[in-house]
């Protein structure tokens, strides 16, 4: 059954790169240019889209869009948690059931690899291989397992620097600037916390100083004891010379952001959602953002957020689902995702596009940020090697473990974690 699920699919992607979105090229080159193509099949059947709560209204838009656009195939929307945790574990409820419930699965993008590792997806690289030049790159590859795709990129995130223009002149260039002049400028606050956030903020650094975790197989460990241990050293001799208080270490998105917008931090590291609600605080006029600096010696980086969207390998109508996923991701529903819900497009097109500058002025420092970003370890044991990260570097940030002693143990909490697949 699953062999001819798979072939049902490529039928029906073949048929969508004939015409992504309605439109009429030549299907991949062959035919001459005065050839006319055959119009592509329109999708049918119903197609159930599970993601996480529809907060903006965006979600519902992109159903209502579709439904318009191809009357004969219906979709719906199946509302899971807010908490990405329940998300996940909700889906994997389903996914091991075999259940056909959810057509369309809205993936955070650290679980793609997990869900293709255990078959529960589909193969869509003939989708995205058509308009592998539409996606930015640095999106693709959070869906990339085993030299296929798993998920067609939905939305995206990137982290950035924020800092205060009343304090800092210009956003320094290398993250060691940053530290040193935190240390007059009030320090930098982050994600400090036992939780992903912080597994997210030290990639960052070590990605810039040319470090990994994995190959690119996610299969094998990767790790460059010495890179990784100088970036532990120093973020914990950033806390010791005061350039980020003690207290970041009980921090994690909001309260970061509040700290930042107490008045005393020069700098913060956090996500673009805090940008508009920063604006709106009492810091809203000093408050910039910048794409974030380099390791000393290195290239900037930074860590891909957002969501992909699979086709369940129990879908009934994978070439409904195919469809669906297909044209969410064109320019027009990205604009309005962009547009009306902020965030941010997996098209680079789509960032210059007038409504979308408007709704997020930060458009072009977002897309920098996006481009020069990297996946999290492709992995389908990835939560384990999330875990060995955060609660390592933690232990070194709280002074429980030396850096070098938190790196021994996470390089072999990791590479246990990968022998368990």
């Amino acid at each position: 059954m699953r062999h001819l699920r798979i072939s049902v699919l490529v039928f029906a992607v073949l048929a969508l790169t004939v015409s992504a979105c309605g439109g009429g090229d030549d299907g991949g080159g062959n035919a001459t240019k005065n050839a006319k193509s055959a119009p592509a099949p329109k999708p049918t059947g119903n197609v159930t889209w599970c993601i996480g709560k529809d907060t903006t209204g965006a979600f519902s838009s992109m159903v209502s869009r579709y439904n318009k656009k191809y009357p004969d195939s219906k979709a719906k929307l199946l509302e899971l948690p807010t908490s990405a945790d329940e998300q996940r574990t909700q889906l994997i409820q389903r996914l091991r059931a075999k259940s056909s419930e959810c057509d369309v699965l809205g993936m955070d993008v650290i679980w793609t690899a997990e869900f293709a590792g255990q078959k529960w997806l589909l193969d869509v690289s003939k989708t995205t291989d058509k308009r592998k030049g539409d996606f930015i790159p640095s999106t693709l590859k959070t869906a990339d397992f085993e030299g296929k795709t798993w998920g067609v990129p939905f939305n995206t995130n990137a982290g950035f620097l924020y800092y205060r223009k009343d304090k800092v002149s210009s956003p320094p260039g290398t993250w060691q600037q940053v530290y040193s002049d935190a240390q007059s400028k009030g320090g930098i606050v982050y994600q400090g916390a036992r939780y992903e956030g912080l597994t997210v903020g030290y990639l960052e650094l070590l990605y810039s100083a040319g470090g990994s975790i994995t190959d690119s197989s996610g299969k094998k460990l990767d790790l460059d004891k010495k890179k990784a241990t100088d970036v532990l050293t120093f973020m914990v001799n950033g806390i010791k010379d005061k350039s980020a208080p003690k207290a970041v270490t009980t921090y994690m998105e909001e309260e970061s952001r509040r700290a930042f917008e107490s008045g005393k931090p020069g700098f913060m590291r956090n996500w673009p959602y805090a940008y508009a609600l920063d604006k709106k605080s009492k810091v809203g006029s000093t408050t910039a953002v910048a794409k974030f600096p380099s390791w000393q010696g290195g290239q900037p980086a930074s860590v891909i957020g957002g969501y992909n969207l699979g086709i369940s390998a129990y879908s009934k109508n994978p070439a409904g689902a195919a469809a669906f996923a297909d044209f969410v991701t064109q320019p027009a529903q990205q604009q309005v995702m962009g547009a009306k819900a902020s965030l941010p497009p997996v098209l680079g097109s789509v960032y210059s596009d007038p409504a979308v500058k408007k709704a997020m002025p930060f458009a072009a420092e977002l897309e920098k940020a996006v481009e020069q970003g990297q996946a999290r370890p492709v992995s389908p044991v990835y939560p384990q090697i999330s875990e060995a990260i955060y609660k390592n570097v933690f232990a070194a940030l709280q002074g429980d473990m030396s850096p070098s002693a938190a790196v021994d143990q996470m390089s072999s909490q990791v590479q246990s974690a990968l022998k368990t697949f």
